[in-house]
């Protein structure tokens, strides 16, 4: 289980690294695959790929273990899963074609931050 810190602390390094239109979904009266999903925008493969590698070499420091890597990672979407919190870095075609935010319309939605 993640604590609610922890979440806080991603959020906070991809705010920290630029990454556009960042949410929080709240999965846990809904799924049983995880508990919480972060979703965020990057500018371009390379932005995508800087958020991913900050996320986790800084969630490594807190004991927190990325459990795909270098599993899930294209020029559309990169997925990080640390258990109870996965989180999804998009380019904006990808995140305009996966709709993870409206096959999920059922969570609890938290925008983050200057959208």
């Amino acid at each position: 289980m993640i604590p609610q810190g922890l979440i806080r602390d991603a959020i906070k390094i991809v705010e920290n690294k630029k990454a556009k239109e960042i949410v929080l979904l709240n999965l846990k009266e809904i799924s049983t695959i995880t508990d919480y999903f972060i979703i965020c925008s990057g500018e371009s493969s390379l932005h995508m790929r800087s958020l991913a590698q900050e996320l986790e070499e800084k969630l490594k420091k807190r004991g927190v273990t990325l459990l795909n890597p270098k599993d899930f990672v294209n020029n559309r979407w990169i997925l990080l899963d640390f258990g109870s919190m996965v989180v999804h870095i998009f380019s904006q075609v990808g995140r305009d074609f996966y709709q993870l935010e409206r096959l999920w319309v059922d969570a609890k939605k938290t925008v983050v931050g200057d959208q």
